[in-house]
């Protein structure tokens, strides 16, 4: 009897029909499809604050890659322009009297407005053709330059034109000038290749980033040698040759918290060491490499020892067992098979390396320099300090460029990322 009851309770407990195991069996799929449901919740948020991101970008910096120009005749008078020194001409006032002879009717106090329609550029353009031929003086030349800011951005729509005079940067004859250039045909927005040609300037339609790309390019050049030699060679010492003691402990964990540290303190570690006690130039990519190389050094020993260990042993121990030296087996056999994961991982913190702002904010890679660096040695700024210098300028036109640069930088860093998966797809081997 005893035994019947047991097999009874236990036929009960396995009983898939009964109404306990269907409660329980519901519950359980009730909680898995609540579990999937809240994965995909936040895949899709994840995704929209993506997508928002990306609009907000892409709206905001869609008109910086176009430049509002106008084209105008350019009398070159003799009494202006010297011909024995065109350098030296007088063109600030060749503007004026080519403004005179687009407005006939102005006033002479209305000439100065009028010619704030164009960029100041446009005395630097008139210049550089007569000195490239100085036939040019006493006669006309066509030219077409950027306009200023303010036209820039009446152009692009940014103006109300119906709000009050008081409260717009141009009054109602300044926009009925302009409108006059546009039905004349003279108004064009080709694309604002000088965004990319042109190196920083106080003017936001000549502005443009060849000065940070170069900057960054510098200082990621300077990184990259610094830290991809040192990080791999410390990589390899620390997990094929140090003896595993307590030291290498000490090492191994002091490395791995270094590679959390936030990156303002290797700025200040740079302002202190390269800067304070090496007398090194401020704002030169030199230091600005060596800072990023001080803070993507830990990065890179993390990736190579993980690729170093993704090696099987069975490559060492057939290397040892044909009489291989452990050097051999390391640099003839390991390393070129971890050499793919090496890559990768360098490239990535290369790319963490270029978005970084505070490190280089605080070695002076936020200065105003209007040129390109010719050297490392040179005063420069990168792109992350380009961006934080344009939205902390009033100008509303630095509004668009600081979008536009923005999407430069992930540019880069989009392209850097496909290199890395590239490389990884390219070389991994499965084991």
């Amino acid at each position: 009897m005893t035994d019947n009851t047991t097999n009874a309770a236990v036929t009960h407990r396995h009983d898939w029909s009964s109404d306990r195991f269907q409660g329980n069996l519901a519950r359980r799929r009730r909680g898995e499809k609540i579990l999937a449901g809240l994965g995909l919740g936040a895949i899709a948020l994840a995704f929209l604050m993506l997508a928002i991101l990306l609009w907000t970008l892409i709206s905001g910096g869609a008109q910086a890659f176009r430049q509002t120009h106008v084209a105008i005749e350019v009398p070159i008078s003799a009494e202006l322009v010297d011909p024995a020194d065109p350098s030296e001409g007088n063109y600030r006032n060749v503007v004026r009297d080519a403004m005179q002879a687009t407005f006939p009717d102005a006033e002479p106090s209305e000439l100065r407005a009028l010619s704030g329609i164009l960029s100041n550029a446009a005395q630097f353009v008139i210049r550089d053709k007569v000195v490239a031929d100085p036939s040019l003086i006493g006669q006309t030349v066509s030219i077409n330059v950027p306009a200023s800011d303010p036209y820039d951005q009446l152009q692009k729509g940014n103006v109300d034109t119906d709000s009050d005079e008081s409260t717009r940067r141009l009054n109602d004859a300044e926009i009925a000038a302009f409108q006059q250039l546009q039905d004349q045909g003279r108004i064009t927005m080709p694309v604002n290749w000088a965004l990319l040609a042109n190196a920083d300037s106080r003017f936001p339609e000549l502005a443009g980033l060849k000065g940070a790309i170069i900057g960054s390019a510098y200082a990621l050049l300077v990184c990259f040698l610094i830290s991809f030699p040192l990080g791999i060679g410390a990589a390899i010492y620390l997990e094929e040759f140090a003896p595993k003691n307590r030291l290498s402990d000490i090492i191994e964990v002091n490395i791995n918290n270094l590679a959390a540290v936030p990156s303002v303190v290797f700025g200040l570690l740079a302002l202190a060491v390269f800067l304070g006690w090496f007398g090194m130039p401020r704002s030169a990519p030199l230091v600005g490499g060596l800072t990023l190389a001080l803070m993507t050094l830990p990065t890179i020993i993390i990736a190579t020892r993980n690729a170093l260990k993704a090696v099987p042993p069975s490559i060492r121990e057939a290397a040892l067992g044909v009489g291989a030296s452990r050097q051999q087996v390391v640099f003839g056999h390991v390393l070129p098979l971890a050499m793919p994961g090496i890559l990768t991982g360098t490239i990535i913190g290369l790319a963490q390396a270029l978005g970084e702002t505070a490190p280089l904010l605080l070695i002076g890679m936020n200065a105003f320099v209007t040129a390109a660096p010719s050297t490392p040695l040179d005063a420069a700024t990168a792109l992350p300090t380009q961006i934080f210098i344009w939205a902390d300028s009033p100008e509303r036109g630095f509004v668009s460029r600081t979008s536009a640069a923005i999407l430069v930088l992930l540019g880069f860093l989009v392209m850097m990322n496909a290199v890395a998966i590239f490389l990884r797809n390219r070389f991994e081997r499965n084991w």
